[in-house]
């Protein structure tokens, strides 16, 4: 069975999918971490991101492994390296790439075949796995969205105030609504959740529900 999440940034989609998929025993796959893993390679690499030919070429070279846990790329841990917001802003190079989106998705498929797997992003419900059996959209207001990632950030040790936070996200969800391919678009058969007023309990136990509710469709 897959369960798809998808939604805008800072809605709690890796930490809801995750704990969700704890519940349920099956596997988790943070997708937006692997087009994160690209971009960090090539800027350690001294890759131009706006070279789309050789960004590319990176990202099929590359041997990423995703755990629940951690992302490893070519045997070295980069969980922690991937989450600036430095990578996050530049993430933009991969995932508006046509040639990597599309190798990408491929891997994503192949990862889970004959499996059970919870994975979130902004497309796997409508481009990778549209044949899912269930599709939720996690959402949340634009300051309680912009807010969870200032912490998150700010306990990472890095600089910046709320207001850039703010003006990112505003930007990067520009960004996700129009780009050229894997644009976030909520499926038609998604459930749509919000988790404005939701402690983080209560979002994996509404997620429970959903899926349980889909598993007997």
């Amino acid at each position: 069975m897959i369960v798809t999440i998808d939604g805008p940034a800072g809605a709690g989609k890796s930490s809801a999918a995750r704990a969700l998929a704890k519940r349920l025993g099956f596997r988790f796959l943070d997708t937006g971490a692997m087009y994160r893993a690209v971009v960090h390679a090539a800027i350690e690499r001294g890759v131009s991101l706006e070279d789309a030919d050789v960004l590319e070429q990176v990202a099929a070279n590359l041997d990423i492994q995703l755990t629940d846990d951690s992302v490893v790329v070519d045997g070295r841990d980069v969980t922690r390296l991937i989450r600036t917001q430095a990578i996050t802003t530049a993430t933009k190079y991969a995932a508006d790439h046509p040639g990597i989106r599309a190798h990408l998705v491929e891997l994503q498929r192949a990862a889970a075949t004959g499996q059970d797997f919870v994975t979130e992003g902004r497309d796997q419900g409508t481009i990778v796995f549209p044949d899912a059996k269930c599709k939720v959209f996690l959402t949340a207001s634009e300051r309680l969205r912009a807010e969870r990632r200032f912490h998150d950030l700010v306990s990472r040790g890095e600089e910046i105030t709320f207001e850039e936070v703010v003006e990112k996200q505003r930007q990067r969800d520009e960004r996700d609504a129009t780009r050229p391919v894997g644009a976030l678009i909520q499926a038609d058969d998604a459930v749509e959740l919000s988790t404005d007023g939701m402690s983080p309990e209560e979002v994996v136990d509404r997620l429970y529900e959903i899926v349980e509710q889909r598993r007997n469709v």
